[in-house]
């Protein structure tokens, strides 16, 4: 009589558990691991800021880095206009040179 209830119901509780297992390791590999991912390389853009990179902040803003400290940078926007940012507001570093490209063909 068990066994006709269980197999009345479908499945075992062995398969629900193999689909449980297989639903946290596409989880892990579709959410988890890639965000992980992209901190690790922020952490290391971040570490790696130097005074003279052209940086590009997260409101889109692009300048040259004047003074790095541990937790802030100062961002020269144009001549005698710099800005005072926290670290992590850099977004990305531009190839040497971006800046005066992007200003000439204005």
């Amino acid at each position: 009589m068990l066994l006709a209830t269980q197999a009345a119901a479908g499945q075992s509780p062995i398969s629900f558990w193999i689909m449980m297992g297989l639903f946290v390791v596409i989880f892990y590999f579709l959410i988890i691991r890639p965000q992980s991912k992209r901190q690790k390389e922020h952490k290391e853009m971040m570490a790696g800021i130097q005074k003279g990179d052209e940086v590009v902040t997260a409101g889109g803003i692009l300048g040259k880095v004047k003074k790095v400290t541990d937790h802030y940078v100062v961002v020269t926007l144009a001549d005698n206009v710099d800005i005072n940012l926290q670290k992590h507001s850099v977004t990305a570093t531009l190839p040497k040179g971006t800046l005066k490209s992007i200003k000439e063909s204005n």
